[in-house]
């Protein structure tokens, strides 16, 4: 009897459990670099959600025929296939945010997480297994990018997706909209995680 995930259990596992930034503590450069405000950090989500499911699903159709010690150099390059679509695709339709995202669009090919689900999952499992797992990690991520975000862009600039959302009195703290800013609020949000965890864990053990 196999004791692989099914593609609902990698599906949700991806999200709150092996959550790739709050557990796993993969693809960080991002994570601090685009989560000034939501809207960066939602399409730097949803580029991430494009190429993992889509070099997911590449990988898995060809896992039969992957020779092992080319098998990094395959992902690479499929993994860059989907960048180069989703750098080219924002450079034409969103232009501002292409030039926002900087190099970070780029830096996806080298991107821990898409790497490691290529590896752990795309690899050995079906196109079932390979999709599922991508978009439960994707939303993992974009869950991440979305509760630094929000937290940043709030208190650094007292907006939210660009509309206001605090009085005009409220001061603004800059330092939230700066570099150590963000490593202040992952910080603080990681802690958080891990104490609930360890809390939930807890219960679980005595109950």
């Amino acid at each position: 009897m196999s004791t692989e995930p099914t593609p609902m259990e990698r599906f949700l596992q991806g999200i709150i459990p092996e959550n790739p930034v709050y557990r796993q503590l993969l693809g960080l450069c991002p994570v601090l670099a685009v989560t000034g405000n939501m809207q960066s950090a939602m399409t730097m989500a949803g580029a991430v959600l494009f190429v993992l499911f889509c070099a997911n699903v590449m990988i898995s159709l060809i896992r039969n025929i992957l020779k092992p010690h080319l098998r990094i150099v395959i992902f690479t390059l499929t993994i860059a296939t989907f960048v180069t679509i989703v750098d080219r695709f924002l450079a034409a339709y969103m232009y501002n945010m292409s030039k926002a995202l900087g190099p970070y669009i780029p830096l996806i090919i080298v991107n821990c997480i898409i790497i490691c689900r290529c590896e752990v999952c795309a690899s050995k499992q079906s196109v079932f297994h390979a999709g599922a797992d991508a978009i439960g990690q994707s939303l993992g991520f974009a869950l991440a990018l979305a509760s630094i975000a929000t937290v940043r862009e709030i208190l650094g600039t007292g907006m939210f997706f660009g509309l206001p959302v605090l009085p005009d009195v409220w001061p603004d703290w800059v330092i939230m909209a700066l570099p150590p800013g963000a490593f202040f609020t992952f910080g603080l949000l990681l802690g958080l995680v891990n104490w609930f965890t360890a809390n939930r864990a807890k219960k679980e053990k005595n109950s």
